[in-house]
């Protein structure tokens, strides 16, 4: 009888370290799965967080336009330099467009002495990016800081 009774006990024994076991290997991938999912989670954010600082520090060109005529006076012409000036500066592209109405496109060699002017007033600050080309009715030119 009495290896009947540590038979049988050693049997239930035997049962339970086997369903602890069981239990222990199934919480062990259970948190395995967790924590690979965390760290994914971990991973998307640092992700996140470097895209967001690398776009704080990117600097984002703006293209102005400064539009004129081919009779635009003196003053009127150095305080738009002035201003293109300081747009440069400040690291903004700068587009000079004459824009000819009506019969003015007769004389258009007006225009290319005033783009003639504002080329050699620019080009202390900045450089050509475009040349200065006819389209349509209007001439335009592009600078870019050096």
């Amino acid at each position: 009888g009495r290896k009947e009774i540590l038979g049988d006990s050693t049997s239930d024994f035997n049962e339970d370290d086997e369903k602890k076991e069981k239990n222990e290997k199934w919480a062990r991938a259970k948190r395995k799965k967790k924590t690979k999912f965390s760290d994914f989670g971990k991973y998307k954010y640092e992700a996140q967080k470097k895209a967001s600082v690398a776009k704080k520090k990117q600097k984002e060109t703006v293209l102005k336009e400064i539009k004129m005529r081919p009779g635009t006076d003196v003053h009127d012409y150095n305080f738009k330099v002035k201003a293109a000036q300081k747009f440069i500066t400040l690291g903004d592209k700068v587009k000079f467009t004459i824009r000819f109405k009506g019969r003015e496109f007769q004389n258009h060699d007006q225009a290319k002495e005033l783009m003639g002017r504002i080329k050699e007033d620019m080009l202390s600050v900045s450089k050509i990016e475009q040349e200065p080309k006819l389209e349509g009715r209007q001439y335009s030119m592009i600078f870019t800081i050096n």
